[in-house]
């Protein structure tokens, strides 16, 4: 009984925190003011979450579990390139909607990781279209960081940032340098080996196959992997 108690009112806590967030000027919330919208007192938050640090952790926590089951909710067309641009714009939206929390949630280590991992599986079903230059997660670790910067500035400047088109502008160009089409830029070298190599790669993660043993499919993946593996310079 006593859990069942501890996590309604851990759940209670996060919610008054996450409000409060919401409305604070600053960025900061106070734990008293938490305490006294639950009704309860400092040395329970303190014992749930040790202190004010731990309860936004579990603000952000929280708020990545949304975002995650959101992205889990949102339909997927027969295109994963359009759904690209459209998880682009829906992580823009979410940013709009929620500064304060997704201002604390790309400061969480934990959260952005979850998010991470998100896009990297989104980007799996692009590469496995052969439409991706490189790996999910070369490609995931470029896209993620352009789509948070362009978020968070909008968020912290919006009068500098003002340019409603500014976002698919940033869009459009990372896009570019991960996508194989549009066409690779001036100079680039295509390698058809390591393009099939990580599509074949992206289509066994998602569908399998029943043709080899596990330590079979093991090997060919490490195999596909090297193939796959930018040359260093």
């Amino acid at each position: 009984m006593q859990e069942e108690a501890d996590a309604a009112l851990r759940v209670a806590l996060i919610e008054a925190a996450e409000r409060q967030l919401a409305a604070s000027a600053d960025g900061d919330i106070a734990t008293r003011a938490v305490c006294d919208e639950v009704g309860v007192t400092q040395p329970v938050l303190y014992r749930l979450f040790r202190d004010k640090r731990g309860l936004l952790a579990a603000v952000a926590e929280a708020g990545s579990q949304r975002y995650a089951r959101h992205k889990l909710d949102l339909e997927q067309t027969g295109d994963p390139v359009a759904d690209l641009y459209a998880g682009w714009d829906d992580h823009m939206a979410f940013a709009a909607a929620n500064p304060a929390l997704y201002r604390l949630m790309f400061t969480t280590s934990a959260a952005h990781q979850r998010i991470l991992d998100l896009l990297e599986a989104a980007l799996v079903r692009v590469a496995a279209a052969g439409a991706l230059r490189m790996t999910p997660r070369q490609a995931a670790r470029l896209i993620l960081p352009a789509n948070i910067g362009v978020a968070l500035a909008r968020i912290a400047h919006p009068a500098l940032y003002d340019d409603a088109d500014q976002s698919h502008r940033m869009r459009d160009a990372v896009f570019a340098a991960v996508l194989t089409e549009p066409a690779a830029p001036a100079g680039a070298v295509s390698d058809p080996v390591r393009g099939a190599a990580r599509q074949l790669r992206s289509q066994l993660t998602l569908a399998g196959t029943d043709r080899l043993e596990p330590v079979e499919v093991a090997l060919l993946d490490r195999w596909l992997e090297r193939m796959d593996v930018t040359p260093e310079a």
